[in-house]
């Protein structure tokens, strides 16, 4: 079975970086689209906290294949979220 602890700890890192790049974009621009970098920050959030249930929270009575499964569909559903925040600041940053 795959570490839910290191999984958990991909989770909480790879978000923080989404979360960090919105703050320095805040810092650099100020007021500059502040509320959709709100938006994309509130969003990642939410969507590590749904990470983080699904990793605690998964059927135990599955065989060992099935989970590993889960696993790989929430690290596929993380960086898939991740590169759409990216891509939503990066547009911000371009105009």
């Amino acid at each position: 079975m795959p570490s839910r602890k290191n999984l958990k700890k991909q989770i909480n890192e790879l978000t923080y970086e989404v979360v960090s790049d919105c703050f320095t974009y805040l810092t650099i621009h100020e007021e500059k689209n502040r509320q959709k970098v709100l938006d994309i920050i509130t969003e990642m959030v939410k969507y590590r906290n749904e990470l983080i249930h699904r990793v605690n929270n998964y059927d135990k009575i599955k065989t060992p294949k099935e989970i590993k499964s889960h696993y790989r569909k929430i690290k596929k559903d993380l960086l898939s979220a991740m590169d759409k925040s990216f891509l939503k600041l990066s547009k911000l940053s371009q105009k």
